[in-house]
């Protein structure tokens, strides 16, 4: 089955061991509460996100789910993790108490299943440091260009594959100060800017930016930069689409 293909077992119960803290911002999710301004910011830069069809592939608890739809975005998040959604819906349901009109439809579904589903629907898709974790990357943005609108925008971001990459994200996160559990991530599976905009033209998207994501553990502090070689953030649009928002 094409849908069940493109995704790692062991990848899904290493994140589904996560999710009853995904929403700590103290607990293992930490980087990531940090690091969601900042991307979330990047998407609204690119799209108005009042009543924009938002999909959000590779939710997990819904982070950027609900950042995005507090700021009037209509949000699908989709995670093959059946425990990421679990909490990813409970947070939405305790949210929604506080403010009613948080609109997320969270699904168990795959990247796959939503491109033939729901093809040219979505006005952004986001991919947040997913396609680091799954077998096939190449098919996974295939999947993403199929699902954003012609005009639309397709946002994701991942770990370069440099050495400052490696002593970050695994040396430092993981080994050193244990922010994360050791094996979250593999250093072969990261993908330079140069590959990932390879990989977006090849399925009919034309680069718009690349930025980089600075982060400091010890402040807790997340910007925008020109240094691309730990992480960072990428936008294309299907070809032919003009730019009328300028990058932030």
């Amino acid at each position: 089955m094409q849908a069940a293909a493109n995704v790692s077992p062991e990848e899904i119960a290493r994140f589904g061991k996560l999710a009853a803290r995904w929403w700590d911002p103290d607990g293992e999710s930490r980087p990531l509460h940090d690091l969601n301004p900042v991307r979330a910011a990047y998407v609204a830069a690119r799209v108005d996100l009042r009543n924009a069809r938002v999909a959000d592939v590779g939710c997990g608890g819904g982070l950027l789910s609900e950042a995005l739809a507090r700021a009037g975005a209509h949000v699908t998040g989709i995670d093959l993790g059946e425990k990421v959604i679990e909490i990813a819906r409970l947070h939405l349901h305790e949210s929604r108490l506080e403010t009613p009109n948080l609109d997320v439809d969270y699904r168990v579904q795959s990247s796959a299943e939503l491109a033939a589903a729901e093809p040219a629907s979505f006005d952004a898709v986001c991919c947040m440091e997913l396609i680091e974790h799954v077998p096939d990357p190449a098919a996974l943005v295939h999947d993403l260009a199929r699902m954003v609108k012609p005009g639309g925008v397709v946002v994701m971001s991942t770990l370069n594959r440099t050495p400052a990459a490696f002593g970050a994200a695994i040396l430092g996160a993981e080994y050193i100060t244990r922010m994360l559990p050791r094996g979250t991530h593999h250093y072969a599976q990261f993908l330079k800017p140069s590959e990932l905009g390879r990989l977006m033209r090849h399925a009919g998207l034309e680069l718009e930016d690349v930025s980089g994501l600075g982060y400091n553990p010890l402040n807790r502090k997340a910007w925008l930069s020109r240094f691309t070689a730990v992480n960072y953030l990428i936008s294309a649009r299907p070809a032919g689409t003009p730019c009328d928002r300028k990058p932030a």
